[in-house]
Formats: structure tokens, sequence, C-alpha cells
């Protein structure tokens, strides 16, 4: 078996990261005279039953979980999903489905390749959701947890098909929550700017894309979808920094789909804008240039008009496109914002009703 999916099932780099130049110190301790002292035998049978209760409840969230995470062939990569419901929807990554219509899916109740098809995607969020054409005996869809919930130091396992390597599970914590990060274009990701992102030390890596980050209660509270990547690294992943869209928006865009056939309230505020990046004099980014305005959008009754140079959204500065997305992705459609702008080099602001993407 091939292990190496292609570069589109590769988790979406992110804007780079940069590495402390400062070496760690490590704090080396004064020993007394003689061997140390060994544990009681009492504290050591604690310390075993404490672990035996943790693989136990690792054993117990594997059991009842993995049966309902799948792995997807596309045709040129591999990626994985999580079974969502009793009628064979599966929700997993935009990215991970690309371009495709039709779908190789392999469950965990049985050997035989089962088929699916697009329901649809929604790249803005990179999430889908395909349908499988014939419901195997025994699918069982996961128990889907809350995001307010969910946090930091939580144990939690990555379950999926990490390089093609089907029902694979990892382990690691729960590291921030409410990141906003944005995803690269680059080897088929989506360019999406992602916010509320939850932030795992579990390892993600090619083909975890779609799958399920599961707590100990054997619920899901994320997929995972992309890592971060070092510069210094040469642009590999960097170890121990993936991250997850969180459940509630997981929800949110897969009921809309599997009831309407698309996205009908993403949820996500807009200027409603076609706009590019300009740099300064020195070549260095410094605003976001508008190209075009959507008609009744929110920049076009706020008086915003093509030529236009936004800086700064709220509190948020605005260098690039990406920084402008970043600056939104925590706002909600409706909301009122403060925004400034250069026009034909006169600073300005405008007050602007969010619209929605």
């Amino acid at each position: 078996m091939d292990a190496t999916p292609s570069r589109s099932r590769v988790r979406r780099s992110l804007t780079p990261l940069a590495a402390g130049a400062g070496a760690a110190a490590l704090a080396v301790g004064c020993a007394g005279p003689g061997p140390a002292p060994s544990a009681a035998p009492d504290q050591q049978a604690v310390v075993s039953r404490a672990t035996g209760d943790l693989e136990d409840r690792y054993r117990t969230v594997i059991k009842d979980v993995l049966p309902s995470v799948v792995q997807i062939g596309t045709g040129d990569g591999l990626g994985s999903g999580i079974v969502y419901d009793d009628k064979g929807h599966i929700v997993t990554n935009a990215h991970v489905v690309g371009e495709g219509k039709s779908f190789d899916v392999s469950v965990a109740t049985g050997e035989k390749v089962v088929k699916a098809s697009l329901v649809s995607s929604y790249p803005e969020q990179d999430l889908a959701v395909i349908r499988l054409g014939d419901i195997p005996d025994g699918l069982r869809a996961a128990e889907f947890g809350n995001t307010d919930e969910v946090e930091v130091g939580q144990i939690v396992l990555a379950m999926g098909s990490p390089l093609g390597l089907s029902s694979s599970v990892t382990q690691g914590i729960v590291s921030a929550v409410g990141r906003t990060v944005s995803e690269s274009r680059s080897g088929g990701g989506t360019g999406a700017t992602l916010a509320d992102m939850v932030q795992t030390s579990a390892a993600i890596n090619p083909g975890n894309s779609g799958g399920a980050l599961v707590n100990l209660d054997s619920k899901v509270i994320g997929i995972p979808t992309l890592a971060a990547t070092d510069p210094q690294l040469g642009g590999s992943a960097a170890p121990g920094i993936g991250f997850a869209i969180p459940v509630s928006m997981v929800r949110t865009v897969a009921d809309q789909i599997i009831e309407s056939g698309k996205v009908t309230d993403s949820g996500r505020a807009a200027l409603n804008i076609t706009g590019r990046t300009v740099v300064d004099d020195d070549y260095r980014p410094a605003g976001v240039a508008i190209v075009s305005v959507q008609k009744g959008g929110a920049a076009e009754k706020a008086g915003l008009r093509v030529g236009d140079i936004i800086t700064r959204v709220g509190d948020s500065r605005v260098t690039t496109i990406t920084s402008l997305s970043e600056a939104l992705a925590g706002d909600r459609p409706g909301q009122e914002v403060t925004v400034a702008y250069t026009r034909g080099g006169t600073a300005k602001t405008a007050e602007v009703t969010l619209g929605e993407i």
C-alpha cells in the first residue's frame, strides 16, 4: 500500500510561526549524599492503578469513536471523515474532497469500500459533507460535544488515517482555544481564515484532515484540519502544534448543508469587497486596496469605494488580505465596526455595519 497521500491531503501551512532563538535552560537539582529513596510500595500501587485507569479510558474512547471515523479516497489522495448521522452523511474538510464529486469510503464496520457522493463543500470554513450511496450494517454516528466545555489541558485523542494508515490514534492535550489561523492556498488548500480553532499537541499528520479530535467522554470536539509549519525546518510540520475546527462550527455548517444542500447562514462577517494587498515605498505590505464593492453590500453602504486602501478594522491593523480576513474572523454580521482607510492619500474612517460572507 502506498502510504504517501498527495500534497492536497497534507495539512495546510499556516502563517509561519517564528521559533525563539534562545535555548531552554535546564534546572539541575543538587543531590544529597546517597541514592534517592524509591517510592513506597503503596505509592507505587496508587501510580499503577492511576495508569491503568487512564489506559482503560483510552481503550473505551477508541472503542466508542473509532468505528465512526472513516477513510476517504479521492482518486489522487486520502483523507478522513466522521459519520455524522444514521443517514450516511459524513462530515470532512473541504480541502479533503477538493474538486471531487465521488469518493471511495472505507468504514470500520467492514472491509468493503463504499461509494459516496458530494452533498456540498464550503471552502470558506474548510468543511464539506458527503453521503454514502449504501449504508453498511452497523454504521454508527459519532457523538458530538460542546465547544463551550473545551478547556486548555484536557486530554484528547486524534483519530484518522495519517499517511493512509486507517484507524490510527494519537494523543495529546488541548493546548489553546480561540485561535485564528489562515490556510495556505498551496498544495490544494482553501486559503480560508478560520476562527475559534482548537490548538492541540496531538500529532496531526497528512491524512488526518477531516478526522476526529475526541475528549475522554467519547465526544468529538473538533475536526483536525491543519498543522503549523516551521520555516527553520524547511517548511516541515512543527511538532505538537495542530489545529481543529471547533464542533460548534462543524454542526452549524453540516446541519445547513444536510437540510438545504448549501450553507445559508455562514455566521461569518464580511465587508463585501474584493481587495488586493498593496505595499509602501519600502515594498512592505501596507493595506488592502478595494478592487470592487458588492452592490448593496456593507462597504458600499458605508461609502467605501474602489481605490480606497483599508488600513484598520476596529482595533486590528490591516496590512494584507490575510490580516483583513483575520480582523473580521471574530466579528458577526450586523456588527458595527470602525474602518480606517486612505483615499487619495488622505486618512479617513467609516462606520460599517458588517455584512455576511
